[in-house]
């Protein structure tokens, strides 16, 4: 029997919030959900994090996830900026946790790489992989959606491979399940 979990996975921001969710049924992912929280109506920083802590509340208390994976913030020219982002990934984070939601980390670099096998790849690059592989019929307006959406799954596929590379308990067992590769 296949298990099925399912996968949140936030792109943090102190503009906009993307998110996206992924059902996983066994090794077949399907989206559920994607799209962002705007926060440029709030002037104050801290009800921006208040925001961001309460809708990722509340997308955790509608979908029940079982893994929440984040984007973790990157350095860029600007101190103050990642600063800022900081907070905003440390306060979804914090709803995840709030909820015992176990929580992973992946760099934008990690998360591109996985949806495009470029690192470099532009967010434009990794929304139309997106669409390809997860047959979305139309694409958001804003791509920090598909961005929450690539770190759902990339987490998905991190841990597929995980289990490939520690589908054996034993050496006895890797013998038995692979007799061939074995002199």
């Amino acid at each position: 029997m296949e298990q099925e979990r399912i996968i949140l996975g936030i792109d943090p921001g102190t503009t906009l919030m993307g998110y996206g969710l992924i059902k996983a049924s066994g090794k077949t992912p399907s989206m559920l959900a994607l799209g962002v929280i705007e926060l440029k109506k709030f002037t104050n920083h801290y009800l921006k994090l208040k925001r961001i802590f309460e809708r990722t509340l509340h997308l955790i208390d509608q979908y029940h996830p079982d893994e929440i994976a984040i984007e973790a913030p990157f350095y860029g020219k600007n101190v103050q900026s990642m600063l800022k982002l900081g907070r905003a990934q440390g306060v979804a984070m914090a709803a995840g946790l709030y909820r015992s939601v176990p929580i992973f980390e992946y760099a934008p670099l990690r998360i591109k790489q996985a949806i495009t096998g470029r690192g470099s790849a532009s967010k434009e690059q990794v929304a139309l992989m997106l669409q390809k592989m997860l047959d979305i019929p139309e694409l958001p307006d804003n791509l920090d959606a598909t961005d929450g959406l690539a770190a759902a799954l990339c987490h998905f596929y991190q841990n597929e491979l995980t289990q490939k590379v520690s589908g054996c308990k034993s050496w006895k067992e890797f013998i038995a399940k692979n007799p061939g590769r074995v002199e």
